[in-house]
Protein backbone atom coordinates (compact mmCIF):
# COMPACT_ATOMS: atom_id res chain seq x y z
CA UNK A 1 0.00 0.00 0.00
CA UNK A 2 2.53 2.36 1.11
CA UNK A 3 4.67 1.82 -2.60
CA UNK A 4 1.62 1.74 -4.63
CA UNK A 5 2.00 5.33 -5.73
CA UNK A 6 5.13 5.04 -6.20
CA UNK A 7 4.97 1.81 -8.38
CA UNK A 8 1.97 3.10 -10.43
CA UNK A 9 4.20 6.28 -11.40
CA UNK A 10 7.25 4.09 -12.39
CA UNK A 11 5.34 1.88 -15.06
CA UNK A 12 3.73 4.94 -16.19
CA UNK A 13 6.93 6.89 -16.91
CA UNK A 14 8.25 4.21 -17.89
CA UNK A 15 5.56 2.74 -20.56
CA UNK A 16 4.99 6.54 -22.15
CA UNK A 17 9.05 6.60 -22.76
CA UNK A 18 9.34 2.79 -23.81
CA UNK A 19 6.69 2.89 -25.96
CA UNK A 20 8.33 6.68 -27.91
CA UNK A 21 11.85 5.38 -27.71
CA UNK A 22 10.11 1.71 -29.88
CA UNK A 23 9.15 4.12 -32.37
CA UNK A 24 11.68 6.93 -32.27
CA UNK A 25 14.44 5.02 -31.13
CA UNK A 26 16.12 5.86 -27.45
CA UNK A 27 19.27 7.88 -29.03
CA UNK A 28 17.05 10.33 -31.62
CA UNK A 29 14.38 10.36 -28.57
CA UNK A 30 16.51 12.05 -26.40
CA UNK A 31 18.51 14.35 -28.59
CA UNK A 32 14.54 15.18 -29.90
CA UNK A 33 13.63 15.75 -26.45
CA UNK A 34 16.77 18.25 -25.65
CA UNK A 35 16.80 19.68 -28.86
CA UNK A 36 12.66 20.94 -28.69
CA UNK A 37 13.25 22.43 -25.33
CA UNK A 38 16.42 24.25 -26.03
CA UNK A 39 14.24 25.61 -29.27
CA UNK A 40 11.43 26.58 -27.31
CA UNK A 41 13.44 28.01 -24.78
CA UNK A 42 15.63 30.64 -27.16
CA UNK A 43 12.39 30.82 -29.49
CA UNK A 44 9.45 30.53 -27.32
CA UNK A 45 10.30 31.77 -23.60
CA UNK A 46 12.18 34.62 -24.28
CA UNK A 47 9.51 35.97 -26.81
CA UNK A 48 6.80 35.70 -24.11
CA UNK A 49 8.69 36.81 -21.04
CA UNK A 50 9.01 40.14 -23.69
CA UNK A 51 5.28 40.36 -23.74
CA UNK A 52 5.12 39.80 -20.02
CA UNK A 53 7.60 42.56 -19.57
CA UNK A 54 5.84 44.88 -21.60
CA UNK A 55 2.00 43.78 -20.75
CA UNK A 56 3.63 43.99 -16.85
CA UNK A 57 4.57 47.55 -17.13
CA UNK A 58 1.44 48.93 -19.11
CA UNK A 59 -0.94 46.87 -16.80
CA UNK A 60 0.71 48.58 -13.36
CA UNK A 61 0.87 52.04 -14.95
CA UNK A 62 -2.87 51.58 -15.58
CA UNK A 63 -3.07 50.92 -11.75
CA UNK A 64 -1.21 53.99 -10.92
CA UNK A 65 -2.98 56.40 -12.89
CA UNK A 66 -6.62 54.40 -12.21
CA UNK A 67 -7.52 53.03 -15.60
CA UNK A 68 -8.08 49.90 -13.79
CA UNK A 69 -10.76 51.90 -11.54
CA UNK A 70 -12.07 53.51 -14.81
CA UNK A 71 -12.27 49.78 -16.19
CA UNK A 72 -13.70 48.21 -12.88
CA UNK A 73 -16.53 51.03 -13.00
CA UNK A 74 -17.60 50.21 -16.12
CA UNK A 75 -18.17 46.82 -16.11
CA UNK A 76 -19.74 46.54 -12.33
CA UNK A 77 -23.08 46.86 -13.92
CA UNK A 78 -22.40 43.44 -15.65
CA UNK A 79 -21.22 41.74 -12.20
CA UNK A 80 -24.39 41.36 -10.90
CA UNK A 81 -27.47 39.80 -13.68
CA UNK A 82 -24.16 37.74 -15.36
CA UNK A 83 -22.25 36.25 -12.36
CA UNK A 84 -24.32 37.04 -9.86
CA UNK A 85 -21.25 38.64 -7.84
CA UNK A 86 -21.20 42.18 -6.53
CA UNK A 87 -19.92 45.01 -8.61
CA UNK A 88 -16.41 44.81 -7.10
CA UNK A 89 -15.59 41.57 -8.60
CA UNK A 90 -15.36 43.64 -11.89
CA UNK A 91 -11.61 44.52 -10.44
CA UNK A 92 -10.34 41.11 -10.06
CA UNK A 93 -11.59 40.40 -14.03
CA UNK A 94 -9.41 43.68 -14.64
CA UNK A 95 -6.73 42.75 -12.53
CA UNK A 96 -5.80 38.80 -13.94
CA UNK A 97 -6.68 40.31 -17.28
CA UNK A 98 -3.65 42.40 -16.70
CA UNK A 99 -1.72 39.67 -15.05
CA UNK A 100 -2.28 36.14 -14.37
CA UNK A 101 -4.77 33.49 -12.10
CA UNK A 102 -2.85 34.46 -8.29
CA UNK A 103 -4.25 38.09 -8.81
CA UNK A 104 -7.48 37.47 -7.87
CA UNK A 105 -6.33 35.38 -4.31
CA UNK A 106 -3.86 38.36 -3.72
CA UNK A 107 -6.80 40.54 -4.04
CA UNK A 108 -9.53 38.54 -2.44
CA UNK A 109 -7.04 38.25 1.02
CA UNK A 110 -8.20 42.00 1.45
CA UNK A 111 -10.55 42.39 4.39
CA UNK A 112 -12.10 44.86 2.66
CA UNK A 113 -12.58 43.35 -0.83
CA UNK A 114 -13.93 40.14 0.57
CA UNK A 115 -16.35 41.67 2.90
CA UNK A 116 -18.74 42.78 -0.21
CA UNK A 117 -18.96 38.86 -0.64
CA UNK A 118 -21.41 36.33 0.84
CA UNK A 119 -19.51 33.18 0.89
CA UNK A 120 -20.77 31.46 -2.00
CA UNK A 121 -19.77 34.32 -4.27
CA UNK A 122 -16.30 34.14 -2.51
CA UNK A 123 -15.57 31.04 -3.14
CA UNK A 124 -16.82 30.99 -6.78
CA UNK A 125 -13.81 34.11 -7.31
CA UNK A 126 -11.46 31.01 -7.96
CA UNK A 127 -13.74 30.40 -11.09
CA UNK A 128 -14.16 33.91 -11.97
CA UNK A 129 -10.79 34.79 -11.84
CA UNK A 130 -9.44 31.92 -13.73
CA UNK A 131 -11.18 32.80 -17.17
CA UNK A 132 -9.07 35.88 -17.72
CA UNK A 133 -5.74 34.96 -16.52
CA UNK A 134 -3.10 36.15 -19.10
CA UNK A 135 -5.66 37.42 -21.26
CA UNK A 136 -4.25 40.50 -22.24
CA UNK A 137 -0.68 38.30 -22.96
CA UNK A 138 -2.77 35.54 -25.04
CA UNK A 139 -4.72 38.31 -27.06
CA UNK A 140 -1.39 40.13 -28.33
CA UNK A 141 0.49 36.97 -28.52
CA UNK A 142 -2.62 36.07 -30.95
CA UNK A 143 -2.51 39.68 -32.78
CA UNK A 144 1.20 39.00 -32.97
CA UNK A 145 0.98 36.15 -35.18
CA UNK A 146 -1.05 38.20 -37.82
CA UNK A 147 -4.52 37.92 -36.28
CA UNK A 148 -6.73 41.05 -35.04
CA UNK A 149 -10.27 39.82 -35.38
CA UNK A 150 -10.29 36.23 -34.13
CA UNK A 151 -8.68 36.83 -30.70
CA UNK A 152 -11.41 39.79 -30.03
CA UNK A 153 -13.92 37.00 -30.69
CA UNK A 154 -11.96 34.28 -28.52
CA UNK A 155 -12.25 37.31 -25.87
CA UNK A 156 -16.24 36.85 -26.32
CA UNK A 157 -15.76 33.00 -25.92
CA UNK A 158 -13.72 33.46 -22.86
CA UNK A 159 -16.61 36.11 -21.22
CA UNK A 160 -19.44 33.51 -22.36
CA UNK A 161 -17.06 30.41 -20.46
CA UNK A 162 -16.68 32.33 -17.02
CA UNK A 163 -20.40 32.79 -16.91
CA UNK A 164 -20.48 29.53 -17.34
CA UNK A 165 -17.76 28.55 -15.08
CA UNK A 166 -18.74 30.74 -12.39
CA UNK A 167 -22.27 30.01 -12.34
CA UNK A 168 -21.16 26.41 -12.13
CA UNK A 169 -19.05 26.66 -9.58
CA UNK A 170 -21.76 28.58 -7.44
CA UNK A 171 -24.71 26.13 -7.73
CA UNK A 172 -22.50 23.68 -6.99
CA UNK A 173 -21.65 25.05 -3.92
CA UNK A 174 -25.08 26.35 -2.67
CA UNK A 175 -25.69 22.45 -3.45
CA UNK A 176 -23.57 21.24 -0.94
CA UNK A 177 -23.49 24.49 1.27
CA UNK A 178 -26.94 26.12 1.84
CA UNK A 179 -26.15 28.35 4.33
CA UNK A 180 -23.50 30.08 2.77
CA UNK A 181 -25.97 31.67 0.40
CA UNK A 182 -26.52 34.67 3.29
CA UNK A 183 -23.09 33.89 5.28
CA UNK A 184 -20.62 36.90 4.41
CA UNK A 185 -17.20 35.86 3.48
CA UNK A 186 -15.57 38.40 5.88
CA UNK A 187 -16.18 40.86 8.53
CA UNK A 188 -14.71 43.48 8.90
CA UNK A 189 -13.20 44.66 12.32
CA UNK A 190 -13.00 48.30 14.11
CA UNK A 191 -9.25 48.19 13.27
CA UNK A 192 -9.22 47.08 10.07
CA UNK A 193 -12.14 50.32 9.86
CA UNK A 194 -9.20 52.38 11.49
CA UNK A 195 -6.49 51.49 9.21
CA UNK A 196 -5.16 54.05 7.28
CA UNK A 197 -2.45 53.90 3.96
CA UNK A 198 -0.73 56.80 3.69
CA UNK A 199 0.75 57.23 0.43
CA UNK A 200 4.30 59.36 -0.08
CA UNK A 201 3.35 62.06 -2.57
CA UNK A 202 5.35 61.81 -5.83
CA UNK A 203 6.01 63.34 -8.95
CA UNK A 204 4.11 62.73 -12.26
CA UNK A 205 7.82 61.20 -13.74
CA UNK A 206 8.73 59.49 -10.69
CA UNK A 207 5.06 57.60 -10.64
CA UNK A 208 5.27 56.80 -14.50
CA UNK A 209 8.49 55.37 -13.97
CA UNK A 210 8.39 53.31 -11.22
CA UNK A 211 5.19 51.91 -12.41
CA UNK A 212 7.19 51.03 -16.13
CA UNK A 213 9.57 49.33 -13.71
CA UNK A 214 7.58 47.51 -11.26
CA UNK A 215 5.11 46.39 -13.36
CA UNK A 216 8.32 45.04 -15.72
CA UNK A 217 10.11 43.45 -13.32
CA UNK A 218 6.73 41.46 -12.75
CA UNK A 219 6.27 40.43 -16.14
CA UNK A 220 9.90 38.91 -15.82
CA UNK A 221 8.49 37.29 -12.93
CA UNK A 222 5.61 36.09 -14.92
CA UNK A 223 8.15 34.95 -17.70
CA UNK A 224 10.06 33.16 -15.71
CA UNK A 225 7.43 31.26 -13.97
CA UNK A 226 5.95 29.66 -17.40
CA UNK A 227 9.58 28.41 -18.27
CA UNK A 228 8.69 24.74 -16.39
CA UNK A 229 5.66 24.58 -17.84
CA UNK A 230 6.73 25.59 -21.62
CA UNK A 231 10.00 23.20 -21.76
CA UNK A 232 8.64 20.31 -19.88
CA UNK A 233 4.31 20.25 -20.81
CA UNK A 234 5.33 21.45 -24.25
CA UNK A 235 8.44 19.49 -25.34
CA UNK A 236 6.15 16.41 -24.40
CA UNK A 237 2.93 17.70 -26.27
CA UNK A 238 4.99 17.88 -29.33
CA UNK A 239 6.66 14.74 -29.04
CA UNK A 240 2.95 13.39 -29.04
CA UNK A 241 1.85 15.90 -31.41
CA UNK A 242 4.07 15.64 -34.02
CA UNK A 243 5.27 13.18 -36.74
CA UNK A 244 8.77 12.29 -38.25
CA UNK A 245 10.95 14.03 -40.23
CA UNK A 246 10.19 15.12 -44.06
CA UNK A 247 11.77 11.43 -45.15
CA UNK A 248 10.13 10.01 -42.39
CA UNK A 249 12.71 9.02 -40.62
CA UNK A 250 13.91 10.04 -37.05
CA UNK A 251 17.11 11.92 -36.78
CA UNK A 252 16.80 13.51 -33.31
CA UNK A 253 16.07 17.11 -34.35
CA UNK A 254 13.44 19.36 -33.03
CA UNK A 255 10.13 18.84 -33.50
CA UNK A 256 9.89 15.18 -34.32
CA UNK A 257 7.35 13.12 -32.83
CA UNK A 258 4.93 10.06 -32.89
CA UNK A 259 1.56 11.83 -33.54
CA UNK A 260 -0.37 9.78 -31.02
CA UNK A 261 -2.58 12.60 -30.46
CA UNK A 262 -3.56 13.63 -33.94
CA UNK A 263 -4.05 9.35 -34.22
CA UNK A 264 -6.55 10.09 -31.15
CA UNK A 265 -8.36 13.12 -31.83
CA UNK A 266 -9.15 10.94 -35.33
CA UNK A 267 -11.04 8.89 -33.81
CA UNK A 268 -13.48 11.31 -31.94
CA UNK A 269 -12.86 14.28 -35.32
CA UNK A 270 -16.50 14.71 -35.21
CA UNK A 271 -16.94 16.12 -31.86
CA UNK A 272 -14.27 18.42 -32.31
CA UNK A 273 -14.91 19.57 -35.53
CA UNK A 274 -19.01 20.25 -34.29
CA UNK A 275 -17.94 21.88 -30.92
CA UNK A 276 -14.32 23.63 -31.44
CA UNK A 277 -14.63 23.44 -36.01
CA UNK A 278 -10.94 22.31 -36.00
CA UNK A 279 -9.93 20.77 -39.26
CA UNK A 280 -7.15 19.61 -38.98
CA UNK A 281 -6.37 16.87 -35.93
CA UNK A 282 -2.84 18.34 -34.23
CA UNK A 283 -5.01 21.14 -33.02
CA UNK A 284 -6.37 19.36 -30.32
CA UNK A 285 -2.96 19.73 -29.00
CA UNK A 286 -3.66 23.21 -28.06
CA UNK A 287 -6.66 22.57 -25.48
CA UNK A 288 -5.14 19.84 -23.90
CA UNK A 289 -2.01 21.62 -22.98
CA UNK A 290 -4.11 25.11 -21.95
CA UNK A 291 -5.50 22.73 -18.87
CA UNK A 292 -1.40 22.72 -17.34
CA UNK A 293 -0.19 26.22 -18.86
CA UNK A 294 -1.16 28.71 -20.80
CA UNK A 295 2.06 30.03 -21.49
CA UNK A 296 3.31 26.78 -22.62
CA UNK A 297 -0.35 25.72 -25.21
CA UNK A 298 1.30 29.67 -26.64
CA UNK A 299 4.22 28.11 -27.47
CA UNK A 300 2.46 25.67 -29.80
CA UNK A 301 1.05 28.23 -31.99
CA UNK A 302 4.07 29.25 -34.10
CA UNK A 303 5.11 25.63 -35.19
CA UNK A 304 1.27 24.79 -35.96
CA UNK A 305 1.35 27.81 -38.24
CA UNK A 306 4.79 27.12 -40.09
CA UNK A 307 2.73 23.52 -40.76
CA UNK A 308 0.10 25.03 -42.24
CA UNK A 309 -2.00 23.34 -39.00
CA UNK A 310 -4.17 26.76 -38.11
CA UNK A 311 -6.57 28.88 -39.75
CA UNK A 312 -8.74 31.80 -38.15
CA UNK A 313 -11.39 29.86 -36.61
CA UNK A 314 -8.46 27.99 -34.77
CA UNK A 315 -7.14 31.36 -33.59
CA UNK A 316 -10.53 32.13 -32.39
CA UNK A 317 -10.64 28.82 -30.56
CA UNK A 318 -7.45 28.74 -28.60
CA UNK A 319 -7.46 32.55 -27.40
CA UNK A 320 -10.95 31.65 -26.08
CA UNK A 321 -9.76 28.39 -24.31
CA UNK A 322 -6.34 29.63 -23.47
CA UNK A 323 -7.89 32.40 -21.63
CA UNK A 324 -10.54 30.25 -20.19
CA UNK A 325 -9.06 27.41 -18.84
CA UNK A 326 -5.76 29.53 -19.10
CA UNK A 327 -3.65 26.56 -16.49
CA UNK A 328 -6.43 25.73 -14.05
CA UNK A 329 -5.45 22.18 -13.30
CA UNK A 330 -2.42 23.31 -12.30
CA UNK A 331 -3.58 26.41 -10.25
CA UNK A 332 -6.80 25.77 -8.86
CA UNK A 333 -5.78 23.25 -5.75
CA UNK A 334 -3.15 26.42 -4.60
CA UNK A 335 -5.81 29.19 -5.22
CA UNK A 336 -8.73 27.27 -3.23
CA UNK A 337 -6.02 25.59 -0.28
CA UNK A 338 -5.26 29.78 0.02
CA UNK A 339 -8.85 30.64 0.89
CA UNK A 340 -9.48 27.60 2.95
CA UNK A 341 -11.74 25.93 0.61
CA UNK A 342 -9.87 22.78 -0.42
CA UNK A 343 -12.75 20.20 0.09
CA UNK A 344 -14.64 22.07 -3.22
CA UNK A 345 -11.38 21.95 -5.48
CA UNK A 346 -13.10 19.06 -7.67
CA UNK A 347 -16.17 20.98 -7.99
CA UNK A 348 -13.86 24.05 -9.15
CA UNK A 349 -12.46 21.77 -12.13
CA UNK A 350 -15.67 20.21 -13.23
CA UNK A 351 -17.01 23.47 -13.37
CA UNK A 352 -13.83 25.19 -15.41
CA UNK A 353 -13.82 22.44 -17.32
CA UNK A 354 -17.41 22.90 -18.55
CA UNK A 355 -16.64 27.00 -19.18
CA UNK A 356 -13.35 26.43 -20.90
CA UNK A 357 -15.81 23.72 -23.45
CA UNK A 358 -18.10 26.27 -23.64
CA UNK A 359 -15.99 29.19 -24.22
CA UNK A 360 -14.50 26.80 -27.32
CA UNK A 361 -17.66 26.46 -28.88
CA UNK A 362 -19.23 29.93 -28.58
CA UNK A 363 -16.07 31.16 -30.08
CA UNK A 364 -16.05 29.22 -32.94
CA UNK A 365 -19.83 29.73 -33.98
CA UNK A 366 -19.08 33.62 -33.40
CA UNK A 367 -16.44 32.94 -36.07
CA UNK A 368 -18.39 31.19 -38.86
CA UNK A 369 -21.03 33.94 -38.38
CA UNK A 370 -18.44 36.52 -38.79
CA UNK A 371 -17.29 34.68 -41.61
CA UNK A 372 -21.09 34.74 -43.36
CA UNK A 373 -21.26 38.62 -42.92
Amino acid sequence: MKYRSGIICLLVVTLLFTGIGWKMGAAQMLNTIMHTAHDLLLDTVFYLMGICVITGAIGKLFVEFGVVDLLEKILRPLMRPLFRLPGMASLGAVMTFLSDNPAIITLSKDKRFASHFKKFQYISLTNFGTAFGMGLIVIIFMIGQGYFVEPIIGLVGAFVGCVVSTRCMQYFVLKAYPSYAQENACEITEADAAEEQHVEEKSLFLRTLNSLLDGGRSGVDVGVAIIPGVLIISTLVMILTFGASADGTYTGAAYEGVELLPNLANKVDWFFKWVFGFNDPHQIAFPITALGAVGAALSLVPNFAAQHWIDGNAIAVFTAIGMCWSGFLSTHTAMLDSLGYRELTSKAIISHTIGGLCAASVAHWIYVLYTLI
